[in-house]
């Protein structure tokens, strides 16, 4: 047995509680190797529903590895999953579309469902982008978002795939917004929204980050000296009563940069502003390099500072198919209740 399938039956050993507890709350959507925590750095196998998704991050995996990882899972899951391999050693973590190591058969890249929650999610193997249609580490705070929105207006901002707004709509808020800059993201939130038709429908926005957030909050829109802004949406100043923040590390444009390790502030102040009194703001940072306790530090301050004291905080961490050898996982999401 090669290092990596001694490493993954350690793991599958680990999650033996797990699994059937996420069965029970109808999820079939979970990690089921997290390689930088449990034996083989930059690489992850993931379940999304009828489908087990394997990629590489640092270098590719041996054919024989792969074909030997997959019969483990599906002898250990009961399954017969479709499997597909994206190998992201490339540049910028690009996938090798060529697939040199393994070809997937064509019934694992059709669109499938997955499952969260009770709630369905659209699953595709290969799509314009680079990364999975659900990111797995936010599903406790999806789930508690779900538990927690009854009768709420909710603002889920770098929405995505809308997962955040669908788990609310799930949990019965009044009125569910979607925020994201990508048409192609709020196009599979609305498929997810398709896919579960016995829910109320949700509110989608496309648009930078900045001049919707900044209008939300009452706040003006700043253009630097000689250029002229895009576009972009008109929108009513309000607040909602539930908002929900999870931006990417990086990225910038005309209006703005989104900048998670140097300037958090400036995504967090109007995302506040934006929040009801007695509201709640659900934030995150992805950045294994920030540390929680200097995060939630700073997130404080800037409430302080813009007038919207936190009365109360709470964490949601990752579930334990995210282990964290040192208890300070990547992904840290705040609860602040204002």
């Amino acid at each position: 047995m090669s290092t990596v399938n001694k490493a993954l039956r350690a793991a599958l050993d680990s999650r033996k509680d797990l699994l059937p507890q996420l069965h029970a709350e109808a999820t079939d959507c979970y990690r089921l190797f997290h390689g930088s925590q449990e034996g083989a750095g930059g690489l992850t196998v993931d379940r999304y529903g009828p489908q087990l998704m394997v990629q590489s991050f640092h270098q590719p995996l041996e054919r024989d590895d792969l074909l030997a990882l997959h019969e483990a899972i599906n002898r250990e899951l009961g399954q017969d999953l479709l499997l597909v391999y994206n190998d992201r050693s490339r540049g910028n973590s690009r996938i090798d579309r060529q697939d040199t190591v393994y070809q997937a058969d064509e019934a694992a890249l059709v669109d499938l469902v997955g499952h969260e929650w009770g709630l369905n999610y659209r699953v595709r193997g290969r799509h314009a982008g680079q990364d999975p249609l659900l990111f797995l580490d936010l599903r406790n705070a999806r789930g508690w978002v779900k538990a927690n929105s009854q009768g709420k207006s909710v603002l889920n901002l770098f929405a995505y795939t809308c997962g955040v707004g669908l788990s609310a709509a799930a949990g019965g808020a009044r009125e569910v917004v979607n925020l994201d800059f990508a048409e192609g993201n709020l196009a599979v939130g609305k498929e997810n929204g398709a896919l579960n038709p016995h829910l109320p429908a949700m509110g989608f926005v496309q648009s930078d980050y900045f001049p919707a957030i900044r209008q939300l909050a009452g706040l003006p829109i700043s253009q630097r000296r000689g250029q002229k802004l895009p576009s972009y949406a008109r929108l009513e100043q309000r607040q909602f009563d539930l908002v929900f923040l999870d931006p990417p590390a990086w990225a910038k444009s005309a209006f703005g940069t989104v900048d998670l390790l140097r300037d958090y502030q400036s995504l967090l102040k109007p995302a506040l502003l934006a929040t009801a009194d007695d509201g709640v703001l659900i934030c995150c940072n992805n950045l294994a390099k920030v540390a929680l306790d200097d995060w939630r530090e700073q997130v404080l301050r800037c409430a302080e500072k813009a007038g919207r004291p936190v009365r109360d905080w709470q964490v949601i961490t990752p579930a334990a198919d995210f282990p964290s050898q040192d208890g300070q996982p990547p992904l840290k999401t705040l609860v602040l209740q204002l």
